[in-house]
Parts: C-alpha cells; structure tokens; sequence
C-alpha cells in the first residue's frame, strides 16, 4: 500500500505547528503574496522559513502555494519575490498558471511541482501532459466520481501521486474558477480575494416592483440558493485509499488553529487505524462527533458518489453550526503542582465545564474550579482576548493542548 498523507491547511505560523503537533504529515500555506487566500492571514518570508524549519524537524512535508492565475501586472513582482524565497527548503510548489511556473522554475530548478485544484484536471490526458512539464503531483478537480479518479490512476504514470479534498468549504463554481466576486464587487477570486458572494442571500425582482421579492426556492423570501454544505469523507477512507488517492487534503487556511487541530485530529485517528489493519478496520462514530465540535455546515461527500443534488446545499441559511468555543491553549505546565498557563480565546468563567484534549489523546472534562491572572489575582472570569491565566488541570496537559467549552 502506498504511503497516505494527510495534508493540513496553515493559514498562518500558529495554524502551521497545530497541524504538524495534531498528526498532519504535511501542510500548505501561501506567503503574502500569490496565493489563492488573500484573507488567511498568510506568513512572512521569515515567517514560512521557520515553518518549514519545523515540519522539517519533525520529519513532515511544508508545502508552499503560489496558485493564482497571473496577470501581466504580477509577472515582474513574482520574479521578484521569488528571489526573496529561494533559500526556503521548500518540499513542492502548489500551482496553477504555466507562466507562474516557469518563473520558479528558474529560481528553483530542482523543486517538486504540484498542480492546483484551480487548474481543473478532470482527465488523464490532462495529467500526462503536466507530467511532461514536470509536474509529479496533481491536485483534483472536485468534480470527480470514485470511477474516475481510479480510471485516472491506472492511466498515468506510477510515480505521478494524486491529491483530493476530503473535508472542507466546497465552492458554488467548477473547482473554483468563478467570477462571481469579481463581477459584483470587483474581488478576484482567482486572485485570491473571493468574498464569497455564493453564500449570501438572493430572492428575485421584477423590474417594476422593486421591494416585491419572489421565491427562488423553499424560503418565501429569499433562498441561498449557491450555499453548498461541506465536503467531509470521514466515514469513507477505504473508498479514498482504494481510489487511489495517496494525499488526503483538508480545506481551510482561513480556518482557526481549533478547527485544524480538531479536524486533523479525527483524520489522524481514523487514517491510522485503517492502515494498522484494513480488513477489520470500522468507523468509530466518536470520531465524527469530535469532528463536528468545530464551526461545520452540514456536509455532504460531494462528487466522488454521484452528482451532487438538492440535498448538497442548504437553501435555508448560510450560517455555521457551532456548538462549542475554543476558550484557550496551554502555553506552560507545572506538572508538581498541575497547574497549567493557559492563553484565553474566548470568555470562560468559574464553574464552566471545559473540555481538554491534545494530539493523539481524547479529551477529559475539566471544571473551571479556579484561576489566576497573570498578576497572580484571582479571577471568576475571563473576558479579554488573549489574557494568560493560571489553572489547575485534573489531568496532566502540555503546551499546545486545547480548552473547548460547550454553548
């Protein structure tokens, strides 16, 4: 069995070490420049080489994204930035645009290419023809069934790997290539700039009855008709595995370090226990409710079963379901006293039941019993963003566990 990575999103530094400490063999993240997620926070220069220099540590794989769709206005500057790269150990460039490609051709000639979703790749006469240009990595178009990734497979070449999502945002448009924000309020978002008017909410007009709304579905005033729900394979990684697929891709630089920690963190467990042994593997449903323990829409498996129907898409809100908080991460252990040094994200108070949980371990229940500001005063809540606290822990921790709490 080919070895399976499980590729995390870093939208910035933080997210980055939370995905390699939480069980991701790889991440993805684009610098401030030339990635396809303008609003995720991205990492300076120093930034990334300091995440490449931890994954490289751990033995992981830093992935570095330049996919947008160049104009002529970004060609100068790209050439420039490169060079302001070039002695990042970069694992492989993510990209879409040949005229992007040549150009870190030429600062880096012995790096590894991979082909973005945003260039469509729907077939295998496709990824021959990338496989010709250097490319040894091609990340698919959503819009593909479990038969046709397997029928892509068996047709290109052996050392050519194949990248799917398998959990994350789905996009209205064909893999991404859409207009739409471009065209309403001049967002590009093969630029990296999507507003992402396909979540919003849209009812239909007659020109000579401006405020009368007309249904366009199930709602009387308005529906959110391009709203997909979100693509989560879980419950399906024998399928992913047989289908080929040997990179298993998680959406969501825009994302919190909660979000990919916890999501890594169900994959983790899942991939591992069906590679420790396929023929008895079964799928524990506490996985999915950890999963689900994060901001989510509804979900939906997208294309890889069968066309996607009205049951894909929620036509009735574009809003998230969140059920718990993130309210904190251990920074410091004492481990004779087990007291921990907590850094706040969210109010929590005295008497709240916290849930505490850290790579490859479950979580346990916490009662906020006691806490300390970092003047050493106690305190019976805290409500300033990013406020260090002391508490006691039932339990040992360590620094990078995560503090949860249920709405």
């Amino acid at each position: 069995m080919n070895k399976i990575e499980l590729l995390a999103p870093a939208g910035d530094l933080e997210k980055l070490k939370a995905a390699i400490d939480y069980g991701a063999d790889a991440v993805y993240f684009g610098g401030e420049m030339f990635s396809l997620r303008a609003g995720a926070g991205n990492m300076t220069i120093q930034e990334m080489g300091e995440g490449v220099e931890y994954c490289h540590q751990l033995g992981r794989k830093a992935y570095m994204t330049m996919n947008i769709f160049a104009h002529n206005e970004d060609i100068s500057e790209l050439a420039t930035y490169t060079e302001k790269i070039r002695d990042i150990p970069f694992d492989a460039f993510i990209i879409s645009d040949p005229g992007v490609m040549m150009i870190l051709k030429e600062a880096f000639p012995a790096a590894e290419y991979h082909l973005s979703t945003q260039a469509n790749l729907t077939n295998y006469q496709t990824a021959r023809f990338w496989y010709q240009q250097g490319v040894r990595r091609i990340v698919l178009a959503r819009e593909l069934t479990f038969p046709e990734i397997m029928e892509i497979r068996r047709s290109i070449p052996p050392d050519m790997e194949i990248e799917a999502f398998v959990q994350g945002a789905m996009c209205i448009s064909y893999s991404g290539r859409c207009l739409l924000s471009n065209f309403m309020i001049e967002r590009d978002a093969n630029r990296g700039a999507c507003a992402h008017p396909c979540r919003w909410k849209y009812s239909l007009v007659e020109e000579k009855r401006p405020g009368e709304y007309y249904p366009v579905e199930e709602d009387d005033r308005g529906t959110y008709i391009m709203n997909s729900r979100d693509l989560c394979m879980l419950e399906y990684i024998p399928e992913l595995v047989e289908s080929g697929i040997t990179s298993f891709k998680i959406e969501g630089r825009m994302k919190s370090a909660f979000y990919v920690a916890t999501v890594v963190s169900a994959y983790r467990k899942a991939l591992d226990q069906y590679l420790r042994d396929p023929e008895r593997y079964q799928f524990d449903p506490a996985w999915m409710k950890e999963l689900k323990k994060v901001s989510h829409r509804e979900f939906t498996t997208g294309f890889y079963f069968n066309k996607p129907t009205n049951k894909d898409q929620d036509y009735s809100s574009s809003a998230y379901t969140r059920e718990y908080s993130f309210v904190g991460v251990v920074r410091e252990y004492d481990a004779a006293a087990g007291i921990a040094i907590v850094e706040q994200r969210n109010k929590m108070s005295l008497g709240d039941v916290l849930e505490v949980f850290g790579p490859y371990t479950d979580f346990f229940e916490q009662k906020l019993e006691w806490m300390e500001d970092e003047q050493g005063n106690s305190i019976e809540s805290a409500p300033h963003p990013q406020q260090i606290l002391k508490m006691k822990m039932d339990h040992p921790v360590k620094p990078g566990f995560m503090l949860r709490k249920a709405k």
